[in-house]
């Protein structure tokens, strides 16, 4: 038998996975978004010497990329009384029939489902800079959406 058979092979280099890719916008963080990349890291450091071989693998990798999003943040809180829809910003808005509020955060804390918009989406951009009553236009499915602006929220 070959011995790169019988070798033991560090799990580093045996498991190693590609680093999870980074997005090349600018990495604007609210104070919230901040704190929870800083919680991720620790409960990462923290599973690093729990796990087995091959989850370690993962867990390194997790822990680079949370690493270089924390070292490249910029920290960015919202206006005390924000009068235009920006960074950190919460927007009551109407699309056709619908009414709902979002909140545009850095692209790690985004979560749809809790309504929390990376300021890099379509719509972030579309409402950016927008006051309440106006109306913007979004691309959305192909075809031009009207989304107004009901109110803003600190």
């Amino acid at each position: 038998m070959s011995r790169a058979f019988t070798r033991e092979i560090d799990d580093a280099e045996a498991f190693r996975l590609p680093d999870r890719p980074v997005s090349a916008a600018a990495n604007l963080v609210t104070p919230r978004g901040a704190a929870l990349i800083a919680a991720e890291i620790a409960r990462l450091e923290g599973e690093l010497t729990s796990v087995g071989a091959e989850v370690r693998a993962a867990v390194r990798r997790d822990l680079r990329y949370w690493s270089q999003r924390q070292a490249s943040m910029q920290v960015t809180p919202p206006a005390g009384n924000p009068t235009v829809v920006g960074f950190g910003v919460g927007v009551r808005i109407r699309r056709g029939k619908a009414a709902s509020e979002i909140r545009i955060v850095g692209e790690d804390e985004a979560d749809p489902k809790q309504n929390l918009v990376a300021w890099t989406s379509p719509l972030a951009v579309a409402l950016d800079g927008a006051e309440v009553g106006e109306t913007v236009e979004l691309m959305a499915g192909g075809r031009v959406e009207q989304v107004e602006v009901l109110a803003i929220l600190a």
